[in-house]
């Protein structure tokens, strides 16, 4: 039995969702998502939750069970809340600017890179050594941060690069004489 795929998932005031087979809609105060379920289960929305439960007992179908809620929880949060990663750069002359819909990075490299935000995606630099990125799919902000973060990520002896807020990196202690 999935733990998580158990439990239904309550549409809160303001969001109105709507299940059409297996395609879940769900509208709200920032923007409106849709994720298609797998064949593997059935959703429907009974007494202001959307459930979901698995169409046999098969391994496949059981682990879709919870990945399928999660997926559905997870836009319900996206279009009340939203969601934001916030990466930090560490190096000497490391920064990030946001010029329109580029984001310039300076890391160190010979020439700086031009970062094209997609749409749906916010990016802000509160201080030049610090990103946000905003959206409402859980799944675009993460991989976003995470194509920014590739760029240089943070390396174990001097601690250099782009990091996320909260990151811990294993440091290295280096050459001894």
């Amino acid at each position: 039995m999935s733990r998580i795929g158990k439990k239904p998932v309550a549409v809160p005031a303001g969001v109105t969702a709507s299940v059409d087979g297996n395609l879940v809609k769900v509208k709200g105060a920032k923007g409106e998502l849709t994720f298609m379920a797998p064949d593997d289960v059935t959703v429907a929305l009974e007494n202001g939750a959307i459930a979901v439960t698995p169409r046999s007992e098969t391994k496949r179908a059981r682990a879709m069970w919870g990945m399928s809620r999660s997926q559905v929880a997870n836009l319900v949060e996206g279009v009340t809340k939203g969601y934001e990663k916030r990466l930090e750069i560490n190096g000497v002359g490391y920064k990030a600017a946001v010029a329109g819909k580029m984001l310039k990075l300076s890391l160190g490299y010979s020439h700086d890179i031009d970062f094209e935000i997609p749409a749906g995606i916010a990016i802000t630099t509160p201080k030049p050594t610090e990103i946000v990125v905003a959206g409402i799919n859980k799944q675009q902000v993460g991989q976003t941060a995470a194509e920014i973060r590739e760029f240089r990520g943070p390396e174990p002896y001097q601690g250099k690069g782009v990091k996320y807020a909260g990151e811990f990196i294993f440091r290295k202690e280096g050459k001894k004489k």
